[in-house]
């Protein structure tokens, strides 16, 4: 028996992020409880795992108070992309809220380490470019937006609250975007979006003229970054920015991912949505230094391993995209 091993809770373990991290956590030995209400999370992506006798799922929804015995929660239960998260506005800030409430009451009551994946969605459309963690954002309170924006700002004063009032041992983490493998195909997100499409042999859609900015950061380096922070000396609560400070404009990202998929597509604008932020960067300098934690993978080297998934993922398998490049 691995003698560091841990219980581990991780909400939201069988989304996107959520499914990575359990199969991190168990590829180093530790007992895992993958709670998930499956609205966003898919079966799919914890099927591997489940003959894996450290893994337990659980099938709960975490607005609701659950009590078990763990060491350590990973907080990531919450729609990240705009089309789920704005589907139920209020779902989704009571997830946040009563989330954060219910995981940080398992953390008070056994003592457990906790972390809260947060957003850099906290930011809003900001004045400050890059991001760094003192920067307090640019949030629209009432708009479409802040059931995730001011539901994870929410979380973050709940733990900065449970850590000073009741010296709950907390991390906050703010994601920036993310990518990778066992993305849903209609999540909404730009990068899968954009592949969806473009191995559709469909044009691809770009929301206003394209200029704005993204960084994007490859899920295994995303992974790496959160075991590292949830591991860090006790007391660094954080937030810590983690993504990649390389910078692209979403127009340019349409055009990579036309060109390495080989697709016929082409490109077409629609009208931004609303508090759309303009440019999204992360200032790192606080992971690098405190955790000597930085991004890896290259934009390429992570599209070309999530432009593969992809292919295998779209039903029927053969996207006019795959004809096209078996033919040129």
């Amino acid at each position: 028996m691995n003698p560091s091993s841990r219980r581990i809770l991780v909400t939201g373990g069988a989304g996107f992020l959520g499914s990575h991290l359990c199969e991190r956590l168990l590829r180093d030995g530790h007992d895992v409880l993958c709670l998930d209400n499956f609205f966003t999370g898919r079966r799919e992506n914890i099927l591997p795992f489940l003959s894996n006798p450290r893994f337990e799922p659980i099938r709960h929804d975490i607005t609701m108070p659950i009590y078990v015995e763990v060491d350590r929660v990973y907080n990531l239960a919450c729609p990240a992309s705009p089309v789920h998260y704005q589907y139920n506005a209020i779902k989704t800030i009571k997830t946040n809220v009563m989330g954060a409430i219910n995981t940080l009451g398992i953390a008070k009551r056994v003592r457990a380490r906790i972390l809260q994946a947060s957003t850099s969605e906290v930011y809003g459309d900001p004045e400050v470019h890059p991001q760094d963690e003192s920067y307090w954002g640019r949030v629209n309170p009432i708009g479409l937006r802040s059931c995730y924006d001011e539901g994870k700002r929410a979380a973050e004063c709940l733990m900065m609250d449970y850590h000073r009032q009741n010296g709950v041992d907390v991390k906050i983490v703010r994601i920036f975007n993310t990518y990778g493998p066992r993305m849903a195909l209609g999540d909404g997100r730009v990068i899968s979006n954009f592949i969806v499409q473009a191995l559709r042999g469909e044009d691809i859609t770009v929301y206003g003229d394209g200029t704005q900015t993204r960084s994007f950061c490859y899920v295994d380096d995303m992974i790496e970054g959160l075991v590292g922070m949830m591991e860090s000396p006790k007391g660094f609560t954080g937030p810590v920015n983690m993504g990649n400070p390389e910078e692209f404009s979403i127009l340019g990202l349409a055009e990579t991912v036309i060109s390495m998929t080989g697709s016929p597509s082409g490109i077409v604008h629609k009208p931004l949505p609303p508090d759309d932020p303009a440019q999204r960067r992360p200032d790192i300098g606080l992971a690098e230094t405190r955790l000597g934690w930085k991004p890896r993978v290259s934009l390429e080297e992570g599209l070309e391993k999530t432009i593969a998934y992809f292919r295998t993922a779209l039903p029927g398998k053969k996207s006019r995209a795959g004809r096209r490049r078996r033919s040129s």
